[in-house]
């Protein structure tokens, strides 16, 4: 298999157990539909869509959305939460590399920590702004490095293989120097601005244990490292709790983001 495909089956196998995590991330939702300036009737895409909290926070919101997401387990969630909400959008298993839609099919493409994992910036970045007509919006939420999640990924980078030449690690794109580099001459008036999930946890190793069974990379890790080094395991786990250590406060995990928004020329 391609080392690229290979690295997104890996990908698409360990976010099947996202779905509880959806709770963290549905406030932060609406504040990028919010930032995304957001109007009744415009045609949105939201990319790694999950289970689908901003596609349905903007489709409650009047615009007419599609959702992709790469796993199939979380567009079944995200259909079954449209259902609930009595919302009607389009759903697609796909890759944002390989977007399966028109060029200029779109008034705002959207991501809430999703792109950022594709292994090629470049790639996502073009078909992106590919499927984003001409003075539409992007939009996106992402882990800066700085802060817990994207300190989280440099933790686990020390304990995993080397990814496949070319994969660029998520938390860059939390770097604003870098979002602008990534979106280069094809945007303007770009805009930043910050946010942070406060994730609810009795403890620090209840925190972990949520995190283990949910967050694709992380379970992947420990999947991992439970088969071939136990020592390895109970060494990340004691630099995770340390690490989160610092992020948490009465029976809260302080989890800081950014969230960007550019113009396509």
């Amino acid at each position: 298999m391609d080392p690229f495909e290979k690295f997104k089956a890996a990908q698409k196998a360990g976010w099947a157990h996202f779905a509880p995590l959806q709770a963290f991330t549905t406030i932060s939702a609406a504040r990028l539909v919010e930032h995304a300036g957001l109007c009744a009737g415009m045609r949105l895409l939201d990319v790694a869509c999950g289970t689908g909290v901003v596609a349905i926070t903007a489709a409650r919101a009047g615009a007419h959305v599609t959702g992709l997401d790469l796993t199939p387990e979380l567009l079944e969630a995200a259909r079954a939460n449209a259902q609930t909400a009595d919302v009607e959008i389009e759903w697609h298993e796909g890759d944002v590399e390989q977007l399966p839609f028109d060029t200029a099919a779109f008034d705002v493409v959207v991501s809430q920590f999703g792109h950022m994992f594709a292994p090629r910036p470049d790639v996502a970045v073009r078909e992106m702004l590919r499927v984003l007509k001409p003075g539409g919006t992007i939009a996106f939420s992402t882990w800066p490095p700085e802060l817990f999640i994207g300190r989280l990924f440099v933790l686990m980078a020390q304990f995993l293989p080397a990814p496949p030449p070319g994969v660029s690690p998520p938390h860059q794109w939390g770097d604003p120097t870098i979002v602008r580099e990534r979106l280069g001459a094809a945007v303007h008036d770009i805009l930043f601005d910050r946010g942070q999930i406060e994730a609810p946890a009795l403890s620090v190793a209840h925190y972990r244990e949520l995190t283990e069974r949910t967050a694709g990379p992380v379970l992947k890790l420990v999947e991992s490292l439970c088969a071939s080094d136990p020592d390895k395991l109970a060494g990340f786990r004691s630099a995770f709790d340390v690490l989160a250590t610092q992020y948490y406060d009465r029976n809260i995990v302080r989890q800081g983001y950014l969230m960007t928004r550019a113009i396509k020329i």
